[in-house]
């Protein structure tokens, strides 16, 4: 079952912190849940954000990597690839990951990682964070960036 064994996150600080969500357009019901749980979960930690809205989950790495670079504390990658009957998926998911990966160890700045990888469109509403949905993972996401970027700033390695 998906999110079993996730921790309990908590938060201490963070309002000091400006982030960038960074968020692709394809599956219009399920990012709007993404979204929607990124923003609600900024707005209780009191971290100041910026949305980025870009066409796909390919473009994720690139604007996360401009936004790294411009200063923001941490970066919050939202997007959805649902597999489909051509390689396709394993190409985007791919790219996705493993650029986010690069940007986060290239700039030092934590990547919240909201990119659903889920076979069916079922999958992803469940992740979604809509109401229904067994798991948010557009808080997720957030929790984990701010979380990492307080860690990081403890031990001195933050911007």
């Amino acid at each position: 079952m998906s999110g079993a064994g996730a921790p309990a996150i908590t938060i201490d600080g963070g309002a000091d912190l400006k982030v960038a969500v960074v968020a692709a357009q394809w599956h219009t019901q399920v990012m709007d849940g993404l979204v929607a749980g990124a923003e609600k979960a900024l707005a209780e930690i009191g971290a100041a954000h910026d949305l980025f809205r870009v066409p796909g989950s390919f473009e994720l790495p690139v604007v996360a990597q401009a936004a790294a670079g411009a200063g923001y504390d941490a970066v919050v990658a939202l997007g959805v690839v649902i597999r489909g009957g051509t390689p396709h998926f394993e190409y985007v998911c791919a790219a996705a990951t493993d650029g986010l990966n690069r940007v986060a160890m290239d700039s030092g700045v934590p990547i919240g990682f909201g990119l659903l990888t889920c076979d069916t469109e079922e999958q992803a509403l469940d992740r979604s964070g809509l109401p229904g949905s067994r798991e948010d993972k557009g808080r997720e996401a957030v929790e984990a960036a701010v979380a990492t970027a307080l860690v990081l700033k403890k031990i001195g390695a933050a911007r």
